[in-house]
């Protein structure tokens, strides 16, 4: 028998409904502040328990918090996604034809290319070649902003690749559109759009940077873990934590006690 959602889990939910996606420490610093204010026993390790509960009851409606790993640098990420729908077509509520028309294209420059990333450039040559409408460039550089900051796409000196929360939410149609290109990564098996691959012909297996670095963290004669042939690549070292946002739990906190005495907001959500 399903347990009940109690207040905790609805703060919770609510909460990720505002972010649509948020981190595994500022879940896990979520998790404990939701507990401490409904008064509810808190266990420390009980995030993944905690959120199947609230699944259990999202699952009528067809909306899970799925767990993704980014392919920047393994970061551990939660989401809340739809399951029923797999197609670019949940987005038509935020985006017009042409756009979504650009961000179809821009994601076949991305799994297409070795690095699964496409330049501004590159993305930009795309509109004239939009339909129903073409594109101008200035227009093309907002609708790539609004990507970003919904959290579609994800931009770094220039080059764009397919955020940790598009891959997640779009894994089934990835799969489904790019199914002779995407490979799924040797370690974790969830899909790779960024990685290194084996350059042998006859193995061609791929994995996450992140994934590579734990595989190979501290060998000195990397292989193949498929084929056994010499990895190549430079190995990277994720050892180095990139600079954290400050306090990111108690701004979680904070921002919940503005808005507590009033309605509560609702997120855009990403639908036919």
């Amino acid at each position: 028998m399903a347990k009940h959602m109690t207040d905790s889990h609805r703060r919770f939910l609510q909460s990720l409904m505002c972010c649509g996606i948020i981190e595994g420490s500022k879940a896990r610093a979520l998790h404990r502040h939701c507990c401490e204010v409904h008064r509810v026993h808190y266990p420390h390790e009980g995030l993944d328990d905690f959120i199947r509960v609230i699944n259990t009851h999202l699952q009528p409606m067809f909306m899970q918090i799925r767990k993704g790993m980014s392919e920047e640098d393994g970061v551990q990420y939660y989401a809340l996604v739809n399951i029923t729908e797999t197609d670019v077509t949940r987005m038509a509520s935020d985006y017009s034809d042409t756009e979504l028309e650009l961000f179809r294209k821009a994601m076949d420059l991305i799994v297409d290319s070795e690095t699964g990333t496409a330049s501004s450039t590159e993305i930009l040559n795309l509109a004239d070649r939009l339909q129903p409408k073409k594109m101008k460039k200035k227009e093309t550089e907002q609708v790539l902003q609004r990507l970003v900051q919904d959290k579609w796409l994800y931009e770094k000196d220039g080059e764009y690749t397919l955020s940790t929360r598009c891959i997640m939410e779009m894994e089934p149609y990835i799969q489904n559109i790019y199914q002779d290109l995407v490979k799924v990564c040797n370690i974790c098996r969830n899909i790779a759009i960024q990685g290194q691959m084996c350059e042998n012909p006859e193995c061609g297996i791929k994995m996450h940077i992140p994934c590579v670095a734990r595989y190979f963290k501290g060998r000195t004669d990397p292989r193949c873990p498929s084929c056994n042939e010499f990895w190549p690549h430079e190995i990277p070292d994720l050892s180095c934590p990139s600079p954290q946002a400050p306090s990111p739990g108690q701004a979680m906190a904070a921002k919940e006690n503005t808005t507590q005495d009033t309605a509560p907001s609702r997120s855009k959500r990403l639908r036919k």
